[in-house]
C-alpha cells in the first residue's frame, strides 16, 4: 500500500534519498516563508552587508546616546582646554594631535576642545538631517509617483515635468542662498535648530524626484496586473487600489532607495557645513570640523583625518548595507 499524500515526512525523506521516516517519528510540517523572511535569509548570507548594517546600528546608537558616551569617555564638546594647546603655535601639545587617554581623538587646535566629543555629537547632526530628509523625500516622492503612474494623462505629464525641473535645479546654490536670508528664529526654533530644519526641508524637497521616478515607473508596470484589474472589477475605489493594492508592492524598491539616499544626504550635509551653510557654531558638525582643519592640517593633520574618517565610514557602511538590502529584495538576484 502506498504512503498517503499528506505524509510530508516520508516525501521529504524520499526526496533527500534517505528512505522512509522511521515509525513513531513525527513528520515535520512544511513551513511557508513570506517574501520578507526570504529576503532576511538572503541578507543574512551577505556578510559584507551585515557588517555594514552592524556599523549603521552602532552609529545610530552613538548618536542617540551621545551625552552618555561623552560623559563616560570625553569632555563637554564646547569646553575649552587651553592647557592642552601650545601657546606659541596654537597646536595641540604632544604627538598625533594631542591623543591621550584623557582625549581619545586629541584636541582641536587653537582652543583645545575635545575632538572625540565633537565627533560623537557631529554624528547626531549628520544622521538626523540625513534620516529626516530621506523621510521627507520618500513621503513626497511615493505619493506623487504613485499618483502619476496610476492616473497617467495630464497628471503624469505635470508631475513628470515638475520632477525634471527640480532635477535640473542647482540644489547646493539654492540652499546657500536660502540660509543667508533665514532669520535666527523660525517655527519656534532658534540658531542651529533653524539651520537643521531648513536643511531637512530643502534636501528632502529636492530629493523626492529621484524616489518619484522609481515609484512612477514601478506603478506603470503594476497598474495592469491581474490583481489590480480584479480589484477594479469588484468596485474598489481609486484610493483603495493605490494604497492597498499598489503601495504594498512598492515597499521593496522604496526601502532600497531610502537606504541608498541616506549616505548621499550625509555627504550633502557635510558639504554644506564645510561651505558655512550648515549648522551654526559652536554646534558640532563633521563638515564644519573639516572646514576649520583646512587652515591647520599641515601642523595638525589628525584634526582633518578623524572627521574625514567619520564621514567615510558612515557613508561606506550605509552603501554596503543598502547594496545588500537591494540584493536581498531582488528575486532575480544571484545571492
Amino acid at each position: 500500500m502506498t504512503a498517503p499524500l499528506h505524509d510530508t515526512g516520508a516525501a521529504e525523506a524520499a526526496a533527500d534519498g534517505v528512505g522512509t521516516v522511521p515509525a513513531g517519528v513525527p513528520a515535520k510540517a512544511i513551513e511557508g516563508r513570506s517574501p520578507w523572511r526570504i529576503a532576511w535569509l538572503r541578507l543574512k548570507r551577505d556578510k559584507v552587508a551585515l557588517s555594514g548594517g552592524i556599523v549603521v546600528v552602532l552609529l545610530v546608537l552613538v548618536a542617540l546616546f551621545a551625552p552618555l558616551i561623552v560623559g563616560l569617555l570625553g569632555h563637554p564638546p564646547n569646553e575649552f582646554h587651553e592647557e592642552t594647546i601650545d601657546p606659541l603655535f596654537s597646536t595641540p601639545k604632544g604627538a598625533w594631535g594631542g591623543i591621550s587617554s584623557d582625549f581619545l581623538f586629541g584636541v582641536e587646535p587653537g582652543n583645545g576642545r575635545d575632538v572625540f566629543s565633537r565627533v560623537v555629537y557631529g554624528a547626531r547632526v549628520s544622521l538626523l538631517v540625513a534620516f529626516l530628509a530621506a523621510v521627507v523625500a520618500v513621503l513626497i516622492g511615493t505619493v506623487l509617483g504613485i499618483v502619476a503612474g496610476y492616473f497617467g494623462g495630464w497628471v503624469d505629464a505635470v508631475v513628470s515635468r515638475v520632477m525634471d525641473l527640480l532635477l535640473a535645479f542647482p540644489q547646493l546654490l539654492f540652499i546657500i542662498a536660502l540660509v543667508s536670508v533665514v532669520p535666527n528664529s523660525l517655527w519656534g526654533l532658534t540658531g542651529s535648530g533653524v539651520r537643521m530644519a531648513v536643511l531637512i526641508a530643502v534636501i528632502g524637497f529636492f530629493g523626492w524626484p529621484y524616489v518619484g521616478r522609481i515609484v512612477r515607473g514601478q506603478t506603470l508596470s503594476l497598474r495592469e496586473r491581474e490583481y489590480v484589474e480584479a480589484a477594479r472589477s469588484l468596485g474598489a475605489g481609486r484610493l483603495y487600489i493605490l494604497f492597498r493594492e499598489l503601495l504594498p508592492n512598492l515597499v521593496a524598491p522604496i526601502t532600497v532607495y531610502a537606504t541608498l539616499m541616506i549616505p548621499t544626504n550625509v555627504l550633502t550635509e557635510a558639504a554644506l557645513s564645510f561651505l558655512g551653510a550648515g549648522v551654526k557654531p559652536p554646534t558640532a558638525s563633521w563638515g564644519q570640523m573639516l572646514s576649520k582643519a583646512v587652515t591647520t592640517y599641515e601642523a595638525d593633520p589628525m584634526f582633518m583625518i578623524i572627521p574625514g574618517l567619520a564621514i567615510f565610514v558612515t557613508v561606506l557602511a550605509f552603501n554596503l548595507f543598502g547594496d545588500g538590502v537591494r540584493d536581498a529584495l531582488d528575486p532575480k538576484g544571484s545571492r
